[in-house]
Formats: C-alpha cells, structure tokens, sequence
C-alpha cells in the first residue's frame, strides 16, 4: 500500500488507456486510489479489497457519501485508522 501526498502529476507520457487519480498522478496497475477522512490519499491493491473490514469501510463511505460520489473513494476514518485496518489484513493474509 502506498500513502502519497497530493502533488501535480506529469501527463506528457500518458497514453489513452493510462489511468489517474484525481490529482493526476497515475494510478498503479492492481491498485485503488482513496482518500482517508483527513485528506491523506491512499493507494489500495485491489486485493485487500475483498477482506471484511475493507468491505465494512466502503458500506459506511457508501452510508456517508452516497454510491454516487465522483472521483477518487472517500472513507470515513482517519488515515492512523486506515493504516492499522490495512495492517491487520496484511499480517492475516500471510
């Protein structure tokens, strides 16, 4: 998992099938862009998206948000919380 800040990407080199978070950084193959409750931006591995307490995250950003909500994923918690939820499916995972 990767927890960047937002920073201006460059696009020069970005082919029509390349893909970008909102602030234009491009997104890694297999992985989610999201952004925590504090604004903290996280790239998720599509993986982890499958475990339990993932799935909880995204039922109540979906409660809060709506199913609608445009641009990158919004959860709820703050990025400590994020991180050691994160953490815990790694360390289960093997």
């Amino acid at each position: 998992m990767a927890w960047r800040k937002k920073s201006g990407g460059d696009q020069s080199s970005a082919g029509p099938s390349d893909c970008y978070a909102d602030d234009g950084e491009k997104v890694p193959r297999g992985h989610v862009p999201m952004v925590t409750g504090c604004g903290e931006r996280v790239l998720v591995p599509v993986r982890l998206l499958a475990a339990p307490c993932i799935a909880e995250l995204l039922d109540m950003a979906a409660e809060t948000y709506g199913y609608s909500q445009p641009g990158v994923l919004r959860i709820t918690c703050d990025a400590g919380h994020f991180q050691r939820v994160i953490d815990d499916v790694l360390e289960r995972a093997g």
